[in-house]
């Protein structure tokens, strides 16, 4: 569907939990979520119905998010059942990898097409303490695990000045290593984000200034600025939503695991779509799509995102 500035939205990004086994200090709190009664979080049918509703208005792409998708107990029906909705032509997959040893083989065969992995330091130090509960080896384990599955895995990695930058080239060398992309992705200014300080916000060029043997190539319709090592088997990609935003280009909307539709990550604008008929879905889905603004509000270390809830609660 055509939104009122001329985009069409093809993709939604579909948040099964809010819950995670680490605990990201730019995505959640110390002490995790407050535990909401099932009946206000959405059921494997509703997200269904949801997914059916979007692709009947255009969307193509479906994103499975969380919190931690992996730790849903129904994690591999929800992503069968999504894949084999008609018009939904790829099923991709956020994780944080702690699982996938556990579940990559099920879910293959469910039907994810493709896997995003984040990992933000390859210091096993530095790992715990940004996680605060995790294991750099997990993580590694899950990256190897989804590979052997068949995977083409992208790395996402959030730039933290004064924690990961000095790693830039490291993480960079995975393409070098593996047949993976590294896509480097400012942090947002969202509710957790303060601890780090202002210094901690630098901009995705400063990547360039650290790989200066990297050079451009042609863009895969993505929000990615695209770049590649000599040598490598994979691309490096720099998402900057904070210094250069692609509003203009934006293609998503938002389905948290509460039911809330949102037209952007970084608008308090929602709507529920709970206890709705499909039709009724679509409607309220053409409703949003159309009124999908035209750009967020600014974001800097003195403006933070607009959304109101953490990473977690929306879907990373």
């Amino acid at each position: 569907m055509i939104d009122q500035y001329g985009r069409n939205i093809t993709y939604l990004r579909l948040s099964v939990t809010d819950r995670c086994n680490l605990r990201c200090r730019y995505c959640m709190p110390q002490e995790g979520v407050c535990k909401k009664p099932h009946a206000q979080m959405m059921t494997e049918d509703e997200m269904i119905a949801a997914v059916e509703a979007a692709a009947s208005l255009g969307v193509t792409k479906l994103r499975v998010t969380g919190g931690e998708p992996l730790v849903k107990r129904n994690i591999v029906s929800i992503c069968r059942r999504a894949a084999r909705v008609p018009g939904i032509e790829e099923l991709c997959l956020t994780t944080n990898g702690v699982l996938l040893p556990q579940l990559s083989a099920q879910l293959r065969e469910a039907g994810v097409s493709r896997i995003n992995l984040s990992l933000d330091t390859l210091d096993p130090d530095k790992y715990a303490r940004i996680t605060r509960v995790g294991r750099l080896e997990q993580a590694l384990a899950g990256l190897e695990a989804a590979l052997a599955a068949g995977w083409r895995v992208k790395i996402n990695t959030v730039l933290i000045g004064g924690f990961n930058d000095d790693e830039v080239g490291r993480l960079a060398g995975l393409t070098l290593r593996y047949p993976v992309d590294v896509r480097f992705i400012e942090l947002m200014p969202m509710l957790d984000s303060d601890e780090f300080g202002e210094a901690a916000f630098i901009p995705c060029t400063a990547v360039l200034e650290r790989l200066p043997q990297a050079v451009p190539v042609a863009p895969d319709g993505g929000v990615a600025r695209l770049y590649r090592l000599p040598d490598a088997q994979g691309n490096i990609g720099l998402i900057s939503p904070v210094s250069d935003h692609f509003c203009g280009a934006c293609n998503r909307i938002r389905l948290t695991a509460d039911g809330k539709l949102k037209p952007c990550l970084h608008s308090a604008d929602e709507i529920s779509l709970r206890g709705l008929t499909k039709q009724q879905m679509r409607e309220r889905m053409r409703e949003v799509i159309w009124n999908k603004p035209a750009c967020h509000a600014e974001l800097s270390a003195h403006h933070h995102s607009l959304a109101g809830r953490n990473m977690n609660q929306i879907g990373g």
